[in-house]
């Protein structure tokens, strides 16, 4: 499907196609593809194997301890003859104008989420006080001001030297005007701090 408009195949679990187009073609070429991963090391290295990006997602405890996954990610591509490739975190997160505005609005809706993923996977509601404590600097959410989520970012940047971080901002029944508000906040304040402070970073260890 990357490497063509027509695609002949056969496999294991659906019909197989004979010559047949594949529509809308993707405006990169070829398209990226990420091997998405939640912490299982044997699905890093064959990302890393396999010569494709890594996108860790890191929903729960603390990201310094996703990190020997992305030293892992590296290892096994140069094992395999790959040159570097990128990795990316996905976290959950809000950014609001105040630290106090995104704590509250991303609260009811997050906890809502994660208290019903904890029926089904086995852990209790989810408080107040943990929600704070993934907030805070050395936590998987990533929630503030501008200048927080920032640092944030950046903090993790030091663990992972990461090339992308992806935001889920819209969970459970959030308000559509403090969705946009975040995404906003996100291209205009925050991006421009992390791409100006990565720079500077790579250009003082050059």
């Amino acid at each position: 499907m990357r490497d063509s408009a027509r695609v002949t195949w056969s496999g294991r679990f659906r019909g197989a196609l004979q010559d047949q187009p594949v529509y809308p073609r993707p405006v990169q070429d070829p398209l990226p593809v990420w091997v998405a991963v939640g912490g299982n090391p044997q699905s890093v290295v064959r990302a890393g194997a396999l010569g494709l990006p890594l996108a860790l997602a890191i929903i729960g405890g603390e990201p310094a301890r996703f990190a020997p996954l992305a030293t892992l990610h590296r290892r096994a591509a140069e094992k395999y003859g790959h040159g570097p490739l990128p990795v990316g975190i996905n976290s959950h997160g809000f950014v609001a104008d105040t630290s106090q505005a995104a704590n509250d609005s991303f609260y009811a809706t997050y906890a809502e989420v994660m208290t019903q993923l904890g029926r089904e996977r086995g852990w209790g509601p989810m408080t107040r006080d943990q929600f704070e404590g993934l907030a805070g600097l050395h936590g998987a959410v990533v929630v503030g001001s501008p200048e927080q989520v920032a640092e944030k970012i950046l903090f993790q940047h030091e663990l992972f030297g990461h090339q992308r971080f992806l935001m889920q901002s819209s969970l459970g029944a959030a308000p559509h005007r403090e969705v946009l508000r975040s995404i906003e906040l996100l291209g205009t304040e925050v991006a421009p701090i992390v791409r100006a402070e990565v720079a500077r970073r790579e250009a003082a260890s050059a």
